[in-house]
């Protein structure tokens, strides 16, 4: 849909852990190689937290990156949304503990759990509710320590995952607002192809593997993906009336790079317009675009009033396209 936007973007931070995990190291923990986890997903290394270091510590250290590069205070934040499906607990919330580190003393929290699509699900909700008014400054986090629910016994799914966090200011101005236009979808059906087991060990009627850790049907998520995307990108674009050719960067779900590929390829996007941050950094879920964004604004690449096509994908099934102004 056309958004009616009087929210912008005005700050942007990250934070990786330091420990690096490579494939060559994966290749003395499963039967792989550098070579084939290259070929397969374009990732060289992805970084690993500490055992006693959780979701809320990291986006705790992506805030006050924000925080110190952009000269930004937190205290009058009124909401805090932490994009997240490795929760520190399941109650309480990473937003709640994240509010305590930082000392915002007014301020709701909540925590959105939409996997892979966390992040611009939360960009939506956050512009949502600046421009109705309801709030005025929002701390959108996305963040996860994937690794702690990753099997490394599977070398299917150990070489993807990685933990990071990045994070975002929305605040309120009429004036200059950044979102333009959004897409938002839900494909439930297809949920047993990427999940991580809760409670229950059933889906839709159909027992499923229950060991806590990620399971993935790659091979069908990346057909939904590479279906799914292109689509969703016309819809973003159309509903302004604008052309892909109009966008300056796109910037998809880190997931692999040759389903980002394919995605460009069947979209007819340039892949050198196109911003990823899973060389280094894997496969961080609600974390890759904020990853990505803010790689890009360190880079020099993204620059002022141009125009970003984000879009998250994944568990779920869910995605989610905004179009963006970078207005940092």
């Amino acid at each position: 849909m056309m958004t009616k936007s009087k929210a912008r973007i005005t700050a942007i931070g990250s934070y990786v852990p330091e420990k690096r995990l490579t494939n060559y190291d994966l290749e003395k923990m499963v039967e792989t190689n550098d070579e084939w986890i290259v070929q397969r997903t374009g990732i060289k290394e992805r970084r690993i937290t500490r055992k006693d270091e959780f979701t809320s510590d990291i986006s705790y250290k992506a805030v006050r990156n924000l925080m110190e590069r952009y000269d930004k205070t937190v205290d009058d934040v009124d909401l805090i949304i932490v994009c997240t499906l490795t929760p520190d607990y399941k109650t309480p919330s990473v937003s709640s503990m994240l509010q305590a580190k930082l000392g915002i003393k007014n301020t709701g929290a909540m925590d959105l759990n939409v996997a892979c699509a966390g992040f611009t699900y939360g960009l939506y909700v956050a512009n949502g509710l600046v421009t109705s008014g309801l709030n005025k400054k929002v701390l959108v986090v996305g963040a996860e320590t994937l690794s702690k629910i990753t099997d490394y016994t599977d070398r299917t799914t150990c070489i993807l995952f990685g933990d990071g966090a990045g994070a975002v200011l929305v605040e309120y101005d009429e004036q200059n607002p950044s979102f333009i236009s959004t897409h938002l979808g839900s494909e439930g059906e297809g949920g047993k192809h990427l999940y991580s087991t809760n409670l229950s060990n059933s889906m839709n009627g159909e027992d499923i593997i229950g060991n806590g850790c990620i399971v993935q049907n790659g091979r069908e998520v990346y057909k939904w993906a590479v279906k799914t995307v292109p689509k969703g990108m016309q819809s973003v674009m159309g509903n302004v009336n604008m052309e892909l050719e109009e966008v300056d960067w796109f910037v998809p779900h880190s997931a692999n790079l040759r389903m980002i590929e394919s995605i460009c390829e069947k979209s007819s996007f340039p892949i050198e317009q196109t911003l990823y941050s899973l060389v280094d950094y894997g496969n961080t879920s609600s974390a890759t675009i904020p990853l990505s964004l803010d790689m890009a604004v360190r880079e020099g690449k993204i620059k002022n009033g141009q125009k970003l096509l984000l879009y998250g994908f994944g568990g779920g099934l869910a995605h989610a396209g905004l179009l963006i102004t970078w207005t940092v």
